[in-house]
């Protein structure tokens, strides 16, 4: 039995949709107030599953509002509705959206904008080896349109997919060439005659980058040695030929442990003029415990020890810049680290990540 799911504006009763296909298991309500007018949303099926998939619904506002609404369920129980989006508020500041409503499937919105319009997301399809439905950092649902698996692979360090399309938490895309630039901070920093030192990076364009800057030498640590032969092979529009000889004329690619040679090279008293942390996102938590967290200052204290004093830079990215206090926490523990620094945040809108991402510029004091 398919299940009977509308939308609709009641006081016009002119925005009605349908949406087939949807495994629930109870009828639901959910009431957003705009302008006095009642936006109802009512399911209803015989139940077959124990576990369903979220309702999500696009809604747009006046001011180029756009709002997702998630009914999420767990088990057969609906468990609580959600609704975030943003828009540009007075002297283009952005004015981000999020309220959450754990205890009660009737809610009203403190949204006071004229209704345009709302829109179903196309329906999520079961079953899938891998979803093409994520959650953005700033809690926005999206979904990639993907075909096709170029390379699959498992080591030690991860599980390694390149598609022809988009697919799961995207960690780059060959339309990102706006990160790596951003990363860079290209457009103020001058990298001619320059070391550094990369962590991470695996998918090239970093590197392909940098070397079109003529550094003096350019040392690249990635422990994923299946990224980068899938991405020389398939993403060479990002990565160029800069892979196919890990010991170029001015710069090396180890395949190793980076912190084990940031060690090293720390007791040798080698030094950088820029280090990139071109590893793992920054934490959506409530506290900055835990073991991503320990990583990410492990990296950045050993990173910022080997920089030049005075004008060294350790060069990385954070998260969405929506994350508010994901970013507010990333900041503290910067301000704490065992070298003595000073930063400075950038941001860049990334196609494929659907927002606009956070960098940071971080110069180790003189003396």
């Amino acid at each position: 039995m398919t299940l009977s799911c509308t939308l609709e504006d009641i006081s016009s009763n002119r925005n009605k949709i349908l949406l087939p296909n949807f495994r629930s298991g109870l009828r639901a309500m959910i009431s957003l107030w705009i302008l006095g007018r009642v936006t109802h949303l009512s399911c209803s099926k015989n139940l077959k599953h124990k576990q369903s998939p979220d309702l999500v619904y696009r809604i747009r506002y006046a001011l180029d509002i756009e709002v997702l609404v998630r009914l999420v369920w767990t088990g057969v129980r609906a468990e609580y509705i959600e609704y975030s989006g943003s828009y540009e508020g007075a002297n283009e500041q952005k004015i981000l959206i999020y309220e959450q409503n754990p205890r009660s499937l009737d809610h009203q919105s403190s949204l006071k904008f004229q209704l345009l319009s709302i829109n179903a997301i196309a329906t999520i399809k079961m079953h899938l080896a891998l979803s093409g439905y994520i959650y953005g950092s700033s809690k926005r649902f999206e979904r990639y349109i993907w075909s096709g698996v170029e390379l699959r692979a498992n080591i030690s360090a991860s599980q390694v997919n390149i598609h022809d399309t988009l697919l799961c938490i995207v960690d780059l895309a060959e339309s990102d060439l706006p990160y790596t630039r951003g990363l860079m901070n290209a457009e103020v920093e001058n990298f001619t005659d320059k070391e550094v030192l990369i962590l991470g990076g695996g998918d090239g364009a970093l590197l392909w980058e940098l070397l079109k800057e003529k550094p003096k030498f350019v040392t690249m640590i990635d422990i994923d040695d299946a990224v980068m032969r899938g991405c020389r092979k398939f993403m060479r529009s990002a990565c160029g030929d800069c892979m196919d000889n890990y010991d170029g004329q001015n710069y090396k690619i180890i395949v190793g442990d980076a912190i084990a040679y940031m060690r090293d090279y720390h007791k040798e008293g080698l030094q950088f003029d820029y280090v990139f942390g071109d590893l793992t996102d920054v934490p959506i938590s409530k506290t900055d415990r835990g073991e991503i967290w320990d990583f990410m200052r492990t990296i950045m204290n050993l990173g910022t020890s080997l920089l030049k004093p005075g004008t060294g830079k350790y060069m990385t990215h954070a998260i969405g810049v929506g994350c508010e206090s994901a970013l507010k926490m990333f900041e503290q523990n910067l301000s704490s680290l065992e070298t003595p620094v000073t930063f400075t945040q950038t941001s860049a809108y990334v196609p494929s990540f659907m927002e606009k991402w956070c960098f940071y510029q971080t110069s180790k004091q003189a003396g």
